[in-house]
């Protein structure tokens, strides 16, 4: 096996194990519900986009309306200010960087976090066209081994960097883990960059439409123990019209 590609399979078990149970444990904790209804409807031709303020420059995202129960439910919490003040605590040169734990507002140095919780879950929404190229938006989540269904977090989330694969190193990967790549997957994954590992297993919602370079600043960041930046990289979202 190629051995980038045999290293990432095991990092991506053991860091989303982290990401779910360490950085994303939250809601598991309470056994779960699934997020409560939310009341507003979107017209089809109607799309949300959501600036990311950081310390490091502005990122814009658009909510994907093929994942209506994720753009909903991050809308409604940007809408109310809750990501205000909290901060990419996790963050992995060349993999991602992850936010959205309520205990990461004025947290102390050196605390530990990524156990925040909002107390519910929101079911998977799985759209093939949908995939972890560079500036994907995704919901983290709960390990398999407490959550089989791969419901979302109420809240955390992370924005991909990844990096740049050859066609071979995917094809290993697609037959060693299961996958199939589509031909325009390929072409991403292959040009832009990404996690292909990830697709299948955790819900895209969005992707980053203005800013990938302030995702690249953040990545690069130094980072202590649990991945979390020695210098806080702190947030501030609000919905933007495009």
């Amino acid at each position: 096996m190629n051995k980038k590609v045999a290293i990432l399979i095991i990092f991506s078990a053991i860091f989303f194990s982290a990401c779910s149970q360490k950085s994303v444990n939250q809601a598991q904790q309470q056994n779960d519900k699934n997020a409560p209804e939310v009341t507003q409807t979107t017209p089809e031709n109607v799309n949300y986009y959501v600036e990311i303020e950081t310390n490091f420059g502005n990122i814009v995202v658009k909510l994907y309306n093929e994942t209506p129960k994720h753009r909903d439910n991050f809308v409604k919490l940007v809408k109310e200010g809750f990501y205000d003040g909290l901060l990419f605590h996790r963050v992995i040169k060349n993999f991602m960087i992850q936010g959205g734990d309520p205990e990461s507002k004025e947290a102390k140095p050196g605390q530990m976090l990524g156990n925040g919780s909002l107390g519910y879950t929101i079911p998977a929404e799985f759209v093939p066209s949908l995939y972890h190229k560079k500036g994907a938006l995704a919901a983290a989540r709960t390990g398999d081994n407490v959550n089989p269904m791969k419901e979302s977090s109420s809240c955390q989330f992370y924005i991909v960097q990844g990096n740049v694969w050859q066609p071979q190193q995917l094809q290993m990967m697609a037959q060693q883990m299961g996958k199939h790549f589509s031909a325009e997957q390929v072409s991403a994954y292959t040009t832009v960059g990404g996690t292909p590992h990830l697709d299948g297993d955790y819900t895209v919602f969005g992707e980053v439409v203005e800013g990938l370079e302030v995702v690249d600043k953040i990545a690069a960041v130094k980072c202590g123990p649990m991945d979390r930046p020695v210098e806080d990289v702190s947030m501030k979202m609000k919905i933007v019209e495009r």
